[in-house]
């Protein structure tokens, strides 16, 4: 039932390729912290090698992954098989958080599509790369991405994005710093 493997090969690869939807887990080091489970979806998500990943952060209510990676850099990511053969996928690793502003922003925002509300791109250095089985996870049918979280940012505009992120995602709700100069991206604003 559970294979862990040395690296993302195709079949892995692929399997990633064809999930729309995605979980990152996150916890600041403090015992006294929350633990943090965000869903991700669009087109986010790159394989960036055998051993690396990289996602597209979009600007949310909360920047608890930021701050957690800031702090610790301890991360998971989980796919979930809800079509087809079953199937989870675990990605334990090491994060970072690239802005666009950074040496490598740009070759990293790059790598997706450009996305209104992008903040920034995490980065794992994977460590682990563990399957199970899946086998009491629910079929579930696509029919398609929810398009709110694009049409706010194209509403809000660069320099309303920039404000937001100013006033809401300075400090993760257990008060760690998360992006203490909220810019705006100059990839996707």
């Amino acid at each position: 039932m559970g294979k862990v493997y040395d690296e993302i090969d195709g079949r892995i690869g692929e399997f990633i390729a064809r999930q729309h939807l995605f979980f990152v887990g996150t916890a600041p080091t403090s015992l006294e912290g929350r633990l943090n489970i965000s869903p991700k979806g669009l087109d986010t998500f790159r394989v960036l090698g055998p051993r690396s990943v990289a996602y597209l952060d979009l600007t949310g209510s909360g920047v608890e992954t930021i701050a957690h990676l800031r702090e610790n850099g301890r991360i998971t990511i989980l796919f979930c098989a809800f079509e087809g053969r079953p199937m989870i996928l675990r990605l334990q690793g090491q994060g970072r958080v690239v802005e666009p502003d950074d040496a490598e922003g740009e070759h990293l925002f790059g790598q997706f599509p450009v996305t209104p509300g992008a903040r920034a791109v995490i980065v794992v250095e994977v460590e682990r790369i563990a399957e199970s089985c899946g086998f009491a996870v629910p079929l579930y049918d696509y029919r398609g991405d929810r398009t709110q979280l694009l049409d706010f940012a194209r509403k809000k505009g660069p320099e309303g994005m920039k404000a937001y992120r100013r006033e809401k995602n300075a400090r993760s709700i257990d008060g760690l710093t998360a992006m203490e100069e909220p810019g705006s991206p100059t990839h996707g604003r």
